[in-house]
């Protein structure tokens, strides 16, 4: 079995010009990689403002209280160094001298640097062999190629990182990682961007050598490079294994979500071996086709997948057949069907009650406040979809405002609604007291200053709902607020529907205590 090793890279590329970066910034990050929880350190000499090989790397060897892995980047591989060739890899066989643990050298150079250390190499001392394709991911035909002509170099370790045009990209070198692990050649595969994170994530599931973490946010050597404290403790990297059951958001766009924060934190609590990660789709029935091993175990689904996912599903809950949207989504092990249910609705309509409630001081005995009421649903997508769907079952009367009225039609004629243009609404006011729901993401991070609906036209509702919750408080709201409405937000419905897909995701019962403190925490 592979040793599953986390490297923590040191680069100063985000550091401003004028900043120069020396040998005592460098041995600072480094003790503090060591107190992070890293198992050994990149220093990428590439983005060294000043470096003197013998002086320096002597140095930085001997003070680090962690193995050293150096690695010297040429422009031709991505990398900013543009000097002599030969005085590139002088440096690199300097710090083998030195005492350095690995250093990493390119597949283009990798036969003459490896024969030119034949014979003088110490034994702990290992050559990773590396190949970056920031163009795309190659077939797992041309990937297999490409392993094979880093081991004929005589490398210690492969690395291949490539780059994701699409999340199914991860998928080939998944392959490649868990094919590879028969070998003597350990294999460390990544995938560049956003679309690649799980490459990032999910290697000890499947086989990989090693992963990259950064120090500090934004301070990365590739893009799309979690930092070592994300790994660590919001994705549980060390408890991670072949037998992990991965779950994951699927949304675009999708890295706003707190879904991971929540549901890893409750996986922890009750010992469940289970990931739960941020997946940056695009085609959804793609994904699922790709990703369609039974360890891809359950989804959460957000904008603008909801409807789409519906179709990919092989059967569906009455209430989401009803709804025409599922935002949650379980493979049963079996025969790695998949199962869609409709969360939002309870999770929305619930905790705009209880608003309600609060406001009129009634009793949760007495009926649904929602009974009689008009309740405006701005968006016709699938979020719209379950808060009419369910304000309708409630006995609300239900408007549907949609930027195209075609779909707002659509969706109040399918729950027996009336439909408006988004760009009436402001002149929608045939009563007072109504309720106003946003389903879209109009006034998400980072247009925060969007609001779906000017401020005078609030002062006729009593409660205003806004599905977002990243901000928490948006402009909705606060303007709403300022007009006198009872507000009701996003983190609300996102924890109400939580309950119910924690359940379907694990079979166990959901520790709401952990859940209302993770809400409290984001006040």
């Amino acid at each position: 079995m592979s040793l599953y090793v986390l490297f923590l890279h040191i680069s100063h590329r985000s550091r401003p010009r004028s900043i120069p970066v020396t040998k005592a910034s460098c041995i600072t990050s480094r003790v503090l990689c060591k107190t992070s929880g890293a198992d050994l350190v990149e220093v990428r000499l590439d983005t060294l403002k000043r470096f003197n090989p013998r002086q320096d790397l002597e140095v930085l060897i001997r003070k680090c209280p962690l193995p050293t892995l150096f690695t010297y980047r040429p422009k031709w591989e991505g990398g900013q160094y543009e000097g002599d060739e030969n005085s590139r890899r002088d440096a690199l066989r300097l710090a083998m001298e030195l005492g350095a643990d690995y250093v990493d050298i390119e597949l283009k150079v990798a036969h003459e640097f490896i024969n030119s250390i034949h014979g003088r190499k110490p034994e702990k001392f290992k050559v990773i062999v590396s190949s970056h394709n920031y163009q795309n991911t190659p077939s797992v035909e041309d990937l297999g190629n490409l392993v094979v002509s880093i081991q004929a170099t005589g490398a210690d370790i492969v690395k291949i990182a490539t780059t994701a045009l699409e999340i199914t990209d991860v998928a080939r070198i998944f392959q490649i990682t868990v094919h590879s692990q028969v070998s003597s050649v350990p294999v460390i595969g990544l995938v560049m961007g956003e679309r690649g994170l799980i490459s990032r994530i999910l290697c000890p599931k499947f086989s990989g050598y090693l992963t990259f973490g950064s120090l500090e946010p934004g301070i990365v050597s590739a893009p799309g490079q979690p930092t070592i404290k994300d790994l660590l403790n919001l994705y549980n990297f060390r408890q991670l294994g072949p037998d992990t059951k991965v779950f994951g958001v699927i949304g675009k766009p999708v890295s706003h979500s707190k879904s991971p924060h929540l549901y890893n934190e409750a996986f922890k609590s009750v010992g469940f071996n289970g990931v739960y990660v941020h997946l940056l789709v695009d085609d959804i029935a793609k994904f699922f086709h790709t990703y369609s091993a039974a360890d891809f175990a359950g989804f959460s689904c957000t904008i603008p997948h909801k409807e789409a996912a519906l179709k990919c599903c092989d059967e569906v809950s009455p209430v989401a057949k009803s709804i025409g949207a599922v935002n949650c989504i379980i493979r049963r092990p079996s025969d790695g069907k998949l199962f869609g249910y409709n969360t939002d609705c309870v999770g929305a309509i619930s905790a705009i009650e209880d608003g309600l409630r609060d406001l009129h001081k009634i009793s949760s005995t007495s009926g649904s406040p929602l009974a009689g009421k008009l309740f405006v649903v701005i968006g016709a997508g699938g979020a719209g979809k379950a808060l009419a769907y369910g304000a309708k079952e409630k006995g609300a009367r239900v408007v549907i405002a949609n930027r195209t009225y075609a779909r707002a039609r659509e969706l109040a004629d399918a729950v027996g609604g009336d439909a408006l243009s988004l760009a009436d609404l402001n002149n929608f006011h045939p009563e007072n007291g109504m309720i106003l729901a946003n389903t879209t993401s109009i006034g998400m991070q980072p247009k925060v200053d969007e609001t779906p609906i000017s401020k005078h036209a609030l002062k006729y509702y009593s409660l205003v709902f806004d599905a977002i919750y990243t901000p928490k408080i948006t402009r909705l709201l606060r303007e709403a607020q300022e007009s006198g409405a009872t507000i009701v937000t996003g983190l609300e419905m996102f924890i109400g529907q939580a309950y119910e897909q924690f359940e379907r995701f694990t079979g166990l019962p959901a520790p709401k205590e952990l859940f209302k403190q993770f809400i409290s925490n984001l006040q």
